[in-house]
């Protein structure tokens, strides 16, 4: 963390900014929160229900991951009920490293009976409701505020922006089978002429599908009701003996907004760009200058002085926020900032999320940045690893669903699961690691 003169006066103002990323520091000390931590096993809302050891196996080798980090992550002003966890897993072989799914993130969600969440499980009473009259439709003023909820932080009511505009029992009274009276009980009777043409019609219909191969039938009746979609039931996990060794742990007991030195001093030109003499002996000459200067890459150097004022820092954290770039050559970093100018990170967009994250693909909407690992993580977690190949990551950044979508088919007081986006910036080879990482 940054240092200050402690022989300024009492009354002078600390020349510092304050950010609005919340750091996390690692302590062996669990503090008042034991859940947010580096390592160890995966803790679950319920024991008894975890997710499925398909979302903790590594993409590659197929092999079950370790936990690099669990986070707590409610947003009560946010989202008002719902208990939130990060989960990420990384894969400790060698030969998945620096290969897309050997990292991957989770998110848990339970939401607290009679909070009011977005409907995303396909109600089926949604489809017997009789439609409203149509009113004439007006144009709204506050479409952001509506879908995204771009200003309900903070607010006093805790009101959620994605809640249903009317409770179940006034969408229950719209129906109009709710009374048990079938509003075609008597209909109007009908000629013998017209009876018994319906019923030839009928018959004919009936001999025409029952000619047709099975199948065909099936898919022209109407009195057919569709199949539900097979869910993949979820794989057991395997006994702990069984589980690959985890990291140690670490809690992350410790948090503060990020302050920073309002004008930090530039990196001087012949530190970014050493002066090595090409004709010295020492081999390479003008290559080994190239390397030099290619590797010095103008965001490595901003991620590595932006580090260097909080060096022990885990990790940074700041919903809806923008995650500080390693690179912006490789895949995550074009994909993040792919025509932004020097100096800028993810574009937020209002209600929009972050531009290069993939959407959510359980309820469609825009992913978020949420939190980002930093290279002292990894000296916690290698802290008994004695061997000198260890993690070469320079950071991980998460991002998740914007709206805090449930699972489909969970309902409330349950817990589900989904997959988030985790994006991973490997260290650049030959590469000075930014100050708090392990070398």
């Amino acid at each position: 963390m940054v240092n200050y003169d402690s022989d300024s006066s009492a009354g002078e103002e600390e020349d510092f900014t304050e950010t609005n990323v919340l750091l996390g520091y690692a302590s062996k000390d669990a503090g008042d929160d034991s859940i947010s931590r580096l390592g160890g096993r995966p803790e679950w809302f319920d024991p008894d229900t975890p997710p499925s050891a398909t979302l903790a196996r590594c993409n590659i080798c197929k092999d079950l991951m370790v936990l690099l980090l669990q986070l707590n992550a409610e947003l009560p002003d946010r989202f008002l009920g719902h208990e939130r966890r990060l989960y990420v897993f990384a894969c400790q072989k060698k030969g998945c490293r620096r290969r897309n799914g050997s990292i991957r993130a989770l998110r848990s969600l339970r939401v607290a009976p009679g909070s009011k969440v977005a409907a995303l499980n396909g109600d089926k009473k949604k489809k017997e409701e009789k439609p409203k009259p149509k009113e004439e439709p007006k144009p709204p003023s506050n479409l952001g505020e509506t879908l995204f909820g771009a200003k309900t932080l903070g607010g006093a009511s805790g009101a959620n922006p994605f809640a249903t505009s009317s409770p179940s029992g006034a969408l229950a009274s719209s129906n109009p089978f709710a009374s048990g009276s079938n509003p075609f009980s008597a209909p109007t009777p009908a000629t013998e002429s017209t009876s018994n043409t319906q019923s030839e019609s009928k018959t004919k219909t009936n001999q025409d599908v029952k000619a047709l191969p099975k199948t065909f039938a099936e898919t022209l009746s109407l009195n057919n009701t569709p199949p539900e979609i097979a869910k993949t039931p979820p794989e057991p996990w395997p006994p702990e003996a069984s589980q690959p060794k985890p990291y140690p742990i670490s809690y992350l007991s410790e948090a503060e907004y990020e302050t920073l030195d309002p004008t930090p001093p530039p990196v001087p030109q012949a530190t970014a760009k050493m002066d090595i003499d090409e004709n010295s002996g020492s081999g390479g000459g003008k290559e080994d200058k190239e390397v030099f200067e290619s590797t010095m890459d103008a965001a490595f150097q901003r991620f590595a002085d932006r580090l260097a004022q909080n060096p022990e820092q885990s990790i940074r954290y700041e919903f809806g926020g923008t995650p500080l770039l390693y690179s912006k050559t490789d895949v995550v970093g074009k994909a993040l900032a792919p025509s932004q100018p020097e100096g800028v990170g993810v574009t937020i967009t209002s209600g929009g999320g972050s531009k290069g994250m993939p959407r959510c693909p359980n309820c469609g909407g825009p992913r978020t940045f949420e939190v980002q690992l930093c290279p002292h993580a990894i000296t916690e977690l290698e802290a008994e690893e004695l061997s000198l190949e260890g993690m070469d990551w320079g950071t991980v950044i998460v991002g998740v669903c914007e709206r805090d979508c449930q699972a489909r088919g969970v309902e409330e007081g349950q817990v589900g699961y989904l997959e988030e986006w985790a994006g991973a910036q490997w260290e650049e080879m030959g590469s000075a690691a930014p100050a708090g990482g392990r070398r």
